[in-house]
């Protein structure tokens, strides 16, 4: 199996930094997932360790061995693309199958090999299908099966789900995170949703601007976000943020009455202020109950609950609710913030105030 470390990478094109100085340790069969936006630098990092992309500078490393110069065929992993790269006028089994076949292994022990991976990915009866008679789904259980069949001691997964409805993607997200657990291969999987970095990781990876915000388990990032973008960026519904100033334990936002926060943040200083409450610690009252009043904006009716927006000044505050919540737009309403769930930012810096 697998350890890879690396040590202040960076990749440069010209005066652009993609990766600016990014040092992690993953641990043998761990599942780390890579989480950004779009253009944070995830998937050249990826690449970097994959042998696809030269670092400008620092050190790849896995099992203890520097790897910057070692080809990418040479490094023993296998990665899965988002578009599945796979060849139309092969079958099921020889897609599958082809990496053996460049190994050299003779044509028995390679479908063989290949009947085994597809066993395991629940495509035994479509061996004999072509990828153009395949769902997505399947076509990307191919993908998988043809990693899986190399035995590699590492797994690169470059956003394989993003082309899946919305039902498949739950479906192939069980399946990936048992096959991973089935195999105990160390893998790193890159994906711009945060549903599924929180629940496939052992830990996640978060990127901003090719900067390395924060690393942790799902829990840990959810529960303490190290800032302001991480804050907004994991959860779902994100984080409701609110900028004001914190003076004497009192809270103060425009369109919002001074928000009494007794010992909420101990020894902090006054100042500016980013506080943040998740819609699941906001509760909705009467108008003359709450922290804050304001009207309904929009609701969201989700099945198992609602969603309700909420209109207060320039904010909108988005609270999870009862199904049956009686409540319509443009009604007047309280908010309630449940004091012991409030998250504190440094209103210049961004960062967690403690």
């Amino acid at each position: 199996m697998a350890e890879v470390s690396l040590r202040e990478v960076t990749k440069r094109w010209g005066a652009f930094a993609a990766v600016d100085s990014v040092s992690l340790d993953i641990a043998d069969r761990e599942f780390v997932v890579f989480l950004g936006p779009s253009g944070c630098g995830k998937t050249t990092t990826m690449r970097m360790i994959a042998g696809l992309e030269d670092a400008t500078s620092g050190e790849i490393v896995i099992d203890g061995r520097v790897v910057n110069d070692v080809p990418a065929r040479d490094r023993d992993l296998a990665m899965v693309f988002q578009n599945y790269a796979l060849y139309p006028h092969m079958t099921v089994a020889e897609n599958i199958a082809y990496p053996l076949k460049v190994r050299g292994q003779s044509r028995s022990a390679r479908y063989e090999a290949a009947r085994g991976a597809a066993r395991r990915v629940e495509l035994e009866d479509l061996l004999d299908r072509r990828p153009a008679q395949l769902s997505g789904g399947q076509r990307q259980r191919v993908a998988l099966a043809r990693a899986i069949v190399r035995e590699p001691r590492l797994f690169l997964m470059d956003e394989p789900l993003s082309n899946l409805d919305a039902k498949l993607r739950t479906a192939m997200r069980a399946q990936l995170k048992h096959l991973q657990r089935e195999l105990a291969i160390t893998t790193i999987y890159v994906t711009h949703d945060q549903v599924e970095a929180m629940t496939l990781a052992d830990r996640i990876v978060i990127l901003r601007d090719g900067k390395l915000q924060q690393i942790g388990s799902p829990l840990e990032v959810y529960d303490r976000p190290a800032n302001v973008f991480i804050a907004g960026f994991i959860g779902n519904p994100p984080m409701n943020l609110l900028e004001g100033t914190l003076a004497d334990g009192r809270f103060s936002s425009e369109g919002i009455d001074a928000l009494a926060l007794p010992g909420a943040l101990p020894g902090a200083r006054d100042g500016r202020v980013v506080v943040g409450a998740r819609p699941d610690h906001v509760a909705l009252t009467a108008p003359e109950e709450g922290d804050i009043r304001g009207t309904v904006y929009a609701v969201e009716q989700l099945g198992e609950g609602a969603l309700v927006t909420v209109e207060a000044g320039p904010h909108r505050l988005v609270v999870s609710a009862a199904r049956n919540t009686p409540v319509r737009e443009d009604e007047a309403v309280g908010l309630s913030l449940e004091r012991e769930a409030l998250h504190f930012f440094d209103g210049d810096t961004g960062e967690r105030r403690e």
